[in-house]
């Protein structure tokens, strides 16, 4: 039984040798995150959940906050889906206070306040195949702008928790612009820098051994952005996080043939992170969608529990019904004629979020992130441990197959949104929107 979060101490390296929209305000202070101390309330429920626009509730510590990493998009460009943590008490927090301390505020501190990769991959049952598997495969992160720390950003967490190093001279780690090009990279980028290390963190804490390849698009179009996934596959990555979306358009069926129809590559898409509605390409019929959870400690069997990430109606993981994009033949839910978000689901709430570590246009250190942004490469990285998928293959069908098994922790609470108690919007046994078939246990899900 797996009753308590663990510190993350450094641990013995693993092995690997090949191993992710305008700018974005950055607060007055440094939001550098808090700490770790001994665990002595493992089954403390998620923090409270408030946004940033709700900035006067924050006087209370145990609320969090957070903001969007990236600034408003213009119209026609894709928003980042990465939300930063700027206050208050994170779950993983609550769980590691000295019973004699007061638990520190998330901004207040320079050491870790999230999840660190071993409570990620205890949540969903990964630890052995993470020690194992994923040697000489590679995890492709497609963001927008360049990251001109990525590498040393990744360098710092990969150190911290005690991974072996991902770079760029031992071959596991590298970095190219849409066209592939290794010194004609874009123009940089705060917030989607600390997209960038999100992605990378996320895709290093599930799959230690895997390959990172960063694949820079020029801007925020859907264009660049899938000029990118296409170069990410041309370079050999079978699998590609994408964490990013906005609104469905009729154009969306020829994005879809033009850049996210490879068979043989898991491609992965944060669903969003706007509660009920579809988003694209989190829609294409080509991808696995994946939709945001709230993860805490918990005293059943598997030690940890999920229901759907919601804030409001407005904020909280994505899910719905296309507008345009035709249903693949292995989805079969009957509310939704076209094609249904999500496929499968990770922790994306960002009271209970994840550790990274940024420092590029913000003081170096450790922040906590939430959002779909996370949810994403966490589920890329699932896929890379579960081996490489068969070349005619859509691995996005892959769950499917694995529906209703144990190779799944349906998630059956919370909603996010309104529609009129559907499964489209409200966790359920089996299928549902907001969470899909539900969580990883363990690989078997997702391999094909």
């Amino acid at each position: 039984m797996r009753t308590s979060i663990p510190q993350e101490p450094a641990r013995p390296a693993l092995r690997g040798k090949w191993r992710r929209i305008g700018a974005a305000a950055v607060g007055t202070a440094a939001l550098v995150l808090a700490g770790l101390g001994t665990a002595v309330d493992a089954s403390a429920a998620p923090a409270t959940t408030t946004t940033a626009r709700t900035t006067a509730a924050a006087s209370t510590a145990a609320k969090v906050t957070w903001s969007p990493a990236c600034s408003t998009p213009a119209k026609g460009r894709m928003a980042c889906k990465a939300l930063r943590v700027t206050g208050g008490t994170t779950a993983f927090q609550k769980a590691n206070t000295h019973a004699d301390a007061v638990t520190p505020k998330a901004a207040d501190a320079a050491t870790p306040s999230g999840y660190g990769p071993s409570n990620l991959q205890s949540a969903y049952g990964l630890t052995s195949a993470a020690a194992s598997n994923g040697s000489g495969e590679t995890i492709a992160i497609v963001d927008a702008y360049n990251d001109p720390n990525a590498e040393a950003d990744l360098a710092k967490y990969r150190s911290y928790y005690g991974l072996s190093a991902c770079t760029t001279a031992n071959g596991c780690f590298k970095k190219v612009s849409q066209t592939g090009s290794t010194t004609s990279l874009p123009s940089s980028d705060t917030g989607w820098s600390e997209e960038i290390s999100l992605d990378v963190d996320m895709a290093s804490a599930i799959c230690p051994n895997c390959n990172i390849l960063l694949v820079e698009a020029t801007s925020a179009t859907m264009a660049n952005l899938g000029k990118a996934v296409n170069e990410a596959v041309t370079l050999g990555a079978k699998y590609v996080s994408n964490s990013y979306g906005g609104s469905e358009s009729s154009s969306d069926s020829t994005y879809d043939t033009a850049y996210f129809n490879h068979p043989g590559v898991a491609i992965t898409v944060s669903a969003g992170d706007s509660g009920y509605g579809a988003e694209y390409p989190a829609a294409s019929k080509y991808v696995t969608s994946v939709g945001g959870t709230a993860l805490s400690t918990s005293s059943n069997s598997r030690g940890w529990t999920e229901s759907v990430w919601e804030t409001s109606s407005t904020e909280g993981t994505g899910s719905g019904c296309s507008s345009y994009d035709a249903k693949p033949t292995w989805q079969t839910d009957t509310g939704c004629s076209k094609r249904t978000i999500a496929d499968v689901s990770a922790v994306a709430d960002p009271a209970t979020g994840v550790s990274v570590y940024d420092s590029y246009g913000v003081t170096a250190g450790w922040y906590t992130f939430g959002g779909t942004s996370a949810s994403s490469p966490i589920i890329a990285g699932v896929y890379a441990l579960g081996g490489t998928p068969s070349s005619s293959s859509y691995p996005a069908s892959f769950p499917y197959a694995s529906a209703g098994t144990s190779a799944l922790n349906d998630v059956t609470s919370g909603s996010n949104g309104s529609c009129g108690s559907s499964y489209l919007c409200t966790a359920k046994s089996g299928y549902d929107g907001p969470t899909g078939w539900g969580t990883p246990e363990g690989v078997a899900a997702f391999t094909g």
